[in-house]
């Protein structure tokens, strides 16, 4: 391969199929000096005549039209690959897409997904690998296992992008015949109950603390549970309290036997970010997913804030 660039093989081609120094030249853009040229370079490092001149115009040797058609095929996969990295055609590609889903997000994103690329992309496959925290989200997206992630907001990094993809408002949970389930909930009766806390760390700190914290309130957390979806079933049979995402409480099996209250305090939503690592930012393969998704929330997108304004205008 010493000496050989891609211009050599695409002046081969045309050569090959003109006959004629003139037309050869046309066809790709370059004089007839130019080419004539390149004819002499592979000459040379291919050590044979190539073409030669006939009375219908230029010939090919033996050896040429050996070439001929492993260097067409060669240059129209090299052309087909450029164009895909170019331009992403869904309904024709055959690919898979990694995707880093928390517990949550999942059971919520999943379905919509899923039925928005089957129906857009048959040929494309979703592979989904779970993670448990923030710390989890960048490294998968570092490392490159996986394309991107949807879950709690990952810590701010220059290398990862992020977008609000929906957000989960939150409620309070008793059991239906609960004393306290007629309402409204006032502080006085939140903090006298038991709470079943949901914690991924188990360290008996939920999405609640922050604003129970900004007034200097504490409760009695009788039960920690790893996974917000343990907590409907829990305090379905006792007189223990729970604050969870409406969809985990309304989605569960026990949802009818359940009081929905407002909590006691402002509370903001619960925010799921779409992230992605900046290398992938512009691959128009990926760039169509993350559209699919947005596609999926359109009422809730946010674009990212660490996309510079004329890239956002492009890409979102």
């Amino acid at each position: 391969m010493h000496g050989i660039d891609l211009n050599l093989l695409v002046a081969f081609d045309a050569l090959n199929a003109e006959r004629n120094v003139t037309r050869a030249g046309k066809r790709v853009g370059r004089t007839q000096p130019a080419m004539s040229a390149a004819l002499s370079r592979l000459r040379v490092l291919l050590r044979d005549d190539l073409f030669i001149n006939g009375p219908g115009g230029l010939q090919p040797t033996p050896r040429a039209l050996e070439l001929a058609e492993p260097i067409s095929l060669a240059l129209g996969d090299i052309q087909r690959t450029l164009a895909f990295t170019r331009d992403f055609d869904p309904s024709a590609a055959a690919m898979t897409f990694t995707l880093g889903l928390s517990g949550h997000a999942e059971s919520v994103v999943l379905p919509r997904l899923v039925s928005i690329v089957s129906r857009r992309a048959p040929g494309v496959n979703l592979k989904v690998v779970g993670y448990a925290d923030r710390e989890d989200a960048v490294r998968l997206l570092d490392a490159g296992d996986v394309d991107m992630t949807v879950g709690a907001p990952p810590p701010q990094t220059g290398r990862i992008l992020s977008a609000r993809l929906f957000q989960e408002p939150l409620v309070c949970i008793l059991r239906k015949d609960h004393p306290a389930a007629a309402g409204p909930l006032d502080a006085e009766t939140f903090l006298s109950l038991a709470h079943v806390v949901a914690s991924p760390h188990n360290e008996g700190i939920d999405v609640a603390d922050a604003a129970l914290a900004s007034k200097g309130w504490t409760r009695r957390v009788a039960v920690t549970v790893p996974n917000m979806a343990a907590a409907p079933q829990l305090v379905a049979g006792s007189d223990m309290i729970a604050t969870v995402m409406r969809s985990v409480a309304a989605g569960s099996a026990q949802a009818d036997r359940l009081a929905f209250l407002d909590f006691p305090l402002p509370l903001n939503p619960v925010p799921f970010l779409l992230s992605w690592h900046r290398r992938n930012d512009a691959h128009p393969a990926q760039r169509w997913l993350r559209r699919c998704l947005r596609g999926a929330y359109p009422h809730v997108w946010i674009a990212p804030q660490q996309v510079c304004a004329d890239l956002r205008e492009q890409y979102y």
